[in-house]
């Protein structure tokens, strides 16, 4: 059999492969630092904590007009960004500098670019508690929604007069109120001035069923002017007990064409409403809203009015009082007269206490 030759590695074919060795190993090490490099850049960029935080709660409000730049700028200016550039990288990187959705979120401590940014980008919003009570007129309303929420106070006025609003609801800008009821609602931050209205609509439509609307009917009234009364007989009188007999009062005075007379709407239209007494000087005011000097309901409701009190109303008593009068006791309980002579001598017991008073 033929001898296998054997091939002799020279000296330099060694050289050769003792160098590919090192260039190789050179580039292993190399590629081991980018590896490490990236995966810590990564880490610093999309994982790393990148929040400051002030208190255990923080809240970020991104306005309905915001580009991407803005909210960078906001996120800075109230000092939350540990690093801009990081979180513009991330944002960039995850395509969130073209998809700004508006809100108010919910951060918490220690979270990522990448964990803020999916937050910004799911839209899930934290909602906002706004609670309705003891408010008289809708500039009053329109201050408080536009402390809580996106809209202005001035949009929510604006919309209150428009022709939309009218057209969509059947009220204008004196009976709007009626539309709303003293209740606890949740809102998105970023809700417009139609929008707050449409869904405070939604409740007002739920309330007024078709029972309530049948009460109304027999009474006739429309669902605004229940409201109107109701502001009035809530602001007479703080006793439950006695709201479907105030109500009677006013039904009363409404079939038989008599004025209403009702004090409260003196004070709303004064703009005076901690008046303790109502003077003879006091019932020359020219306004709609007093109704010593006009006939019928006043334009709008000069409070809002709560559930219990419209009930009342369209549940009034049944009954031959026409005037009614505090009683000095100082219980909050009125007394009741079918004549004007009757209502004098409660009237007049009544003043007596209030004299002593220095009222």
């Amino acid at each position: 059999m033929p001898k296998k030759k054997t091939i002799k590695k020279t000296p330099a074919k060694k050289g050769f492969i003792q160098k590919n060795k090192a260039i190789l190993m050179m580039l292993a090490v190399a590629f081991f630092f980018l590896l490490a490099g990236s995966i810590f850049f990564i880490y610093h960029n999309a994982f790393k904590s990148n929040l400051r935080f002030k208190k255990p709660t923080e809240f970020v409000y991104i306005r309905s007009n915001f580009k991407f730049d803005d909210v960078v700028r906001y996120l800075s200016s109230e000092g939350l960004l540990e690093s801009e550039d990081t979180f513009r990288w991330m944002a960039d990187f995850m395509g969130y500098t073209h998809a700004i959705k508006p809100g108010r979120y919910k951060i918490k401590p220690g979270m990522s670019n990448r964990e803020l940014i999916a937050l910004l980008q799911s839209g899930q919003q934290e909602p906002v508690r706004l609670t309705f009570k003891s408010i008289r007129t809708r500039h009053e309303l329109a201050s408080k929604v536009s402390k809580y929420l996106e809209t202005d106070s001035t949009s929510i006025i604006r919309y209150m007069d428009s022709e939309e609003f009218q057209k969509t609801y059947g009220l204008n800008a004196e009976n709007a109120l009626s539309l709303i009821m003293p209740n606890t609602y949740e809102f998105y931050w970023n809700t417009s001035a139609e929008g707050f209205m449409k869904k405070m609509a939604g409740y007002y439509q739920d309330f007024w069923d078709n029972k309530r609307k049948t009460q109304a009917q027999k009474l006739g009234l429309r669902p605004d002017q229940i409201s109107v009364i109701a502001s009035i007989v809530q602001q007479e009188s703080n006793k439950k007990d006695e709201w479907p007999t105030i109500a009677g009062v006013y039904l009363n005075r409404l079939n038989c064409g008599m004025k209403l007379q009702a004090d409260p709407t003196v004070k709303f239209a004064l703009g005076n409403f901690g008046l303790r007494r109502i003077l003879k000087e006091h019932l020359s005011v020219d306004s709609p809203y007093n109704t010593y000097k006009y006939e019928g309901l006043p334009p709008g409701p000069i409070y809002m009015a709560n559930s219990s009190c419209i009930d009342a109303v369209l549940e009034a008593s049944q009954h031959e009082f026409i005037y009614f009068c505090a009683r000095p006791d100082r219980s909050g309980y009125h007394d009741f007269a079918k004549t004007y002579s009757e209502h004098l001598a409660n009237a007049a017991k009544y003043h007596r206490e209030l004299n002593r008073r220095g009222i």
